[in-house]
């Protein structure tokens, strides 16, 4: 019997600290202003204590608890980060020996605001291929690697993580993928340059471990690579598309160059900011909390995530 994979809860966990556009004019040459009509962002929740992994452990935890599944019967924990606690272990590793998710493999995927909807396309795959039940989380603590003297990078980003459960289903539920990268153009955004400290190696050119992006290419590269993305997979019917949360001027051109009406696509980076692999998920649930998405409901959305790597990629399922 063919087994396919289902979305059948969805939690976030995003930190108390929440740092308005305000707040940031105090620290750099920037205002509210300034922010908001360029971005949509008003306001970011900032970590003062937590790392990555205790972000993800509060989704896993969340998921569990909404749920009533028991952490033993999860087959795989898969986290999206681009600011791992450590090159290892993985975030994953932390939130499965945390939980006691003691059958579950874990494991990181490193595709930056792409990595939840690559990280879900593997979930798919892994519940096709004979797993049952699994978590796939986003979660990110960007303010780490940020320049806070950069305000073209540092009013952006914020940190927060969410996730969903797959579970094995009758039905299928997830219709088309596509999923797509291009490394001759990975120098537009670099974050988390490793030094290398051996006293046998020479380095000829200066990096820096701060996130670093060339914005005229990324908007470039939103408007036309990830558009296009869109247009091979998207349905006529299809109800909300959820797209990467990095700037609302963004969302709306790809709207208006997918013919597709802007009330179809679901925003939240006001109060989020850009949270790299945590943007998508975390729209998810708060859409689910909202009643404006339904578990259950054979809604038909679009997932899209592009950013770092360079990488993006959408995902048509039903809910």
């Amino acid at each position: 019997m063919n087994q396919h994979a289902k979305i059948t809860c969805t939690s976030r966990y995003v930190p108390k600290n929440a740092v308005s556009n305000e707040q940031l004019s105090k620290m750099m040459d920037t205002s509210d202003e300034w922010i908001s009509s360029r971005t949509g962002i008003r306001s970011r929740n900032i970590v003062t204590n937590e790392n990555t992994s205790d972000l993800c452990i509060k989704v896993a935890e969340r998921l569990l608890e909404k749920s009533g599944k028991k952490a033993e019967d999860l087959d795989f924990i898969l986290v999206a980060t681009m600011t791992p606690d450590y090159g290892t272990p993985s975030v994953a590793c932390l939130v499965q020996g945390h939980i006691s998710a003691t059958r579950a493999f874990a494991f990181d995927i490193s595709a930056a605001c792409s990595g939840f909807v690559y990280g879900l396309s593997m979930g798919e795959k892994l519940i096709r291929t004979g797993k049952k039940l699994g978590m796939v989380i986003g979660g990110e603590t960007l303010s780490k690697v940020l320049d806070w003297n950069d305000r073209s990078t540092a009013v952006l980003f914020g940190d927060g993580a969410a996730g969903v459960l797959l579970e094995v289903d009758k039905e299928e539920h997830f219709l088309n993928e596509k999923l797509q990268a291009d490394g001759q153009r990975a120098l537009s955004l670099t974050s988390g340059y490793v030094e290398n400290k051996s006293p046998f190696y020479i380095e000829e050119s200066e990096h820096s471990s701060y996130l670093s992006m060339t914005g005229r290419d990324i908007y470039d590269f939103s408007l036309n690579d990830v558009t296009k993305n869109i247009q091979e997979i998207i349905e006529d019917d299809v109800d909300y598309l959820l797209l990467h949360q990095a700037n609302k001027r963004i969302i709306e051109k790809i709207s208006k160059k997918l013919k597709v009406p802007r009330e179809k696509f679901l925003t939240n980076m006001e109060h989020n900011g850009n949270t790299s692999a945590a943007s998508i998920p975390l729209l998810l649930d708060e859409a689910v909390e909202k009643g404006v998405l339904q578990l259950g409901s054979n809604q038909k959305i679009v997932l899209t995530g592009y950013g770092g790597g360079l990488t993006w990629g959408s995902i048509l399922l039903t809910l």
